[in-house]
């Protein structure tokens, strides 16, 4: 780390701190050749993501974007929000420690789908309702049918039955 009085580049550690969450570090430094001190900050950077949409446009992660349909679907289910964060932060998490720079917005709602049926059958299937845009009861029963652990079960019910 170089000096800001000097410009020298070798410098020791005095102290360190977490900061913002644990989303920073600060350091105080002390220059070896004059003795300066100074204060300096290491941030995680993160590569910019960009989702490919279904309809071939390209957009930015946007991080909020993906939290407001999981609260969506997590609504009146008893999903603490601390919980619904750690999802979303799961997803974002797998995102950037991916290779690639550049994600089907497909491929973000396996994820989420993935750590929702883990979280909850109930917002795990309203998700699933949205992200696989569902036509019909046809569609829930197939998806009931992965939650069970005897599949087929659902595929017995009659529509009437359901309704």
């Amino acid at each position: 780390m170089q000096c800001p009085a000097c410009n020298f580049t070798d410098s020791r550690v005095l102290e360190s701190r977490s900061t913002e969450g644990g989303k920073s570090i600060r350091r105080r430094r002390e220059c070896l050749q004059c003795k300066n001190r100074f204060t300096t900050y290491e941030r995680v950077e993160l590569v910019p993501i960009t989702v490919l949409k279904r309809d071939g446009q390209r957009e930015p992660f946007d991080r909020a974007k993906v939290l407001r349909g999981v609260i969506r679907a997590c609504e009146k289910t008893g999903v603490t929000s601390a919980r619904i964060e750690a999802v979303v932060s799961a997803v974002e998490s797998e995102i950037q420690q991916s290779a690639q720079r550049e994600i089907e917005s497909r491929r973000i709602g396996e994820l989420v789908l993935c750590h929702l049926r883990q979280e909850n059958e109930v917002a795990y299937v309203r998700f699933a309702s949205v992200y696989r845009q569902f036509q019909g009861i046809k569609d829930f029963t197939e998806t009931l049918n992965t939650l069970l652990p005897n599949p087929g079960v659902v595929e017995t019910l009659q529509t009437a039955d359901i309704v």
